[in-house]
């Protein structure tokens, strides 16, 4: 089995939920770096050409 490349690890798919969600899985390292938890409020925000993702109570 070939080793994946730092920059290819940090590819996701999407995965369908229910009816009307869809999940996404953001690596480990990410979330570790934030210190984010399970089951925490995050916004999700609709950008030009992408989507940002923030602690729910951030100040920003």
């Amino acid at each position: 089995m070939s080793t994946r490349k730092r920059e290819e690890s940090n590819v996701r798919k999407l995965t369908k939920l229910g009816n009307h969600s869809i999940g996404l899985t953001l690596p480990i390292e990410i979330i570790r770096a934030f210190g984010w938890k399970e089951k925490q409020k995050v916004v999700v925000k609709k950008i030009k050409g992408g989507i940002i993702i923030r602690d729910f109570y951030s100040r920003k």
